[in-house]
């Protein structure tokens, strides 16, 4: 067996549904404006839709023997699971908030536990009460959870200015996450356009990537990561739009002094950070790959979601990856993030 035959093939981008954290927000106060929010947001017709489909996969966001079954059926190895983002709930007060996560943390822990060779898990902080992002970071790994999963931003607390992923706020959670090689796992949930997106699933389709973009941006810009050089952050969606219009962002970091809160071009961030390969067009995959560089992308499905791809490796060929570089994406560089032997 060759050495690249030898790498198993990693999907980071895997979900989980846990009901003991719907259960916890069931009848709280917010809980039914943040869903009213969420309607306003998606639209009739997408819920309409989004109901059905997410209830037909619930066998497989939450029974680990179907999870696996259907890994086998598209030879994947292992994967990196993080819990649906419907149960960030980043309107809970901070008692609630912190009761979240905790079973979130201990919940996907021990859904990864009943397949510990094939499943790691990523567990949740309270985003929007930044003064707890850091004993709830250390409560995910000591579940032996390999990270945790955080959202674009998140409203702040007591109505104050939203936390977006530049604010001060958050710079204990960056140096522990940097500190203790924490993976944060970047997915956005819901988008800021609100009611302009609707209408045909734009809020997913368009919503998304800008969320991603938007969030990539502030840690680019704000100099986090010039501060945190060996954080481990994933984006999700192959950081949406940024990767491929980055240029733009070196063209403003150039030409006005107003964006100079980063050390370098923002391009160079890029190579940073590490991004998954859900992009759903091979173009766009091999320019993912030539920005941010062939270590920095990593296999990603969104399982087992319908905006996700149920041939993740199939995708993947698709692009005409050069052999290593190909490797490297399906499960090389996770290999190495999560510290596999």
């Amino acid at each position: 067996m060759t050495k690249s035959m030898s790498i198993p093939t990693i999907d980071v981008h895997a979900h989980l549904l846990l009901p003991e954290v719907e259960d916890a927000v069931a009848g709280q106060p917010g809980l039914a404006e943040a869903l009213n929010l969420d309607a306003r947001r998606n639209g009739p017709a997408a819920l309409a839709v989004s109901g059905p489909m997410v209830g037909a996969r619930i066998p497989r966001l939450t029974d680990v023997a179907v999870r696996l079954a259907a890994m086998d059926e598209t030879a994947v190895d292992m994967q990196l699971v993080s819990p649906s983002p419907s149960h960030y709930h980043y309107w809970a007060e901070p008692q609630l908030a912190e009761r979240v996560c905790r079973l979130a943390n201990e919940g996907t822990a021990a859904h990864c536990a009943k397949a510990p060779d094939r499943l790691r898990g990523l567990g949740l902080v309270p985003l929007q009460h930044p003064d707890l992002a850091v004993t709830l970071l250390g409560h995910a790994l000591d579940q032996g959870l390999a990270g945790v999963e955080i959202s674009s931003h998140a409203p702040g607390p007591g109505g104050t200015r939203e936390v977006e992923l530049s604010d001060p706020r958050l710079a204990p959670f960056w140096a522990r996450a940097e500190e203790t090689g924490a993976l944060v796992f970047l997915h956005p949930f819901g988008c800021t356009l609100d009611g302009r997106l609707d209408q045909w699933y734009l809020s997913n389709t368009v919503g998304q990537p800008t969320e991603n973009a938007v969030a990539l941006s502030h840690l680019i810009f704000s100099g986090v990561l010039d501060r945190h050089p060996g954080l481990k952050l994933i984006a999700a969606h192959g950081g949406g739009y940024l990767p491929t219009h980055i240029g733009r962002s070196d063209h403003a970091w150039r030409a006005r002094t107003d964006t100079r809160g980063c050390a370098r071009e923002p391009s160079s961030y890029l190579k940073q950070l590490y991004f998954d390969s859900l992009v759903h067009d091979p173009a766009v995959m091999r320019e993912l790959v030539r920005a941010a560089g062939p270590g920095r992308v990593l296999l990603g499905s969104d399982f087992p979601f319908d905006m996700g791809t149920e041939d993740p490796l199939g995708a993947l060929r698709a692009a005409q990856l050069p052999d290593p570089d190909f490797h490297a994406v399906r499960g090389g560089n996770a290999a190495v993030l999560l510290n596999l032997a």
